[in-house]
């Protein structure tokens, strides 16, 4: 359904970065939470 380049991943990515939101807060739709957390996750072993 959502993939890394959807907008509202890539906001909620953005969202979280800036601690506007944090994971928890991220909706459990369809696959959107898997992706986001992807995402971070990626980022964060990138460090």
């Amino acid at each position: 359904m959502f993939t890394e380049n959807s907008i509202i991943v890539k906001n909620w990515v953005d969202l979280i970065r800036k601690g506007t939101f944090t994971r928890d807060q991220v909706p459990a739709l369809g696959n959107l939470q898997e992706v986001v957390f992807l995402i971070l996750d990626k980022e964060e072993s990138d460090v």
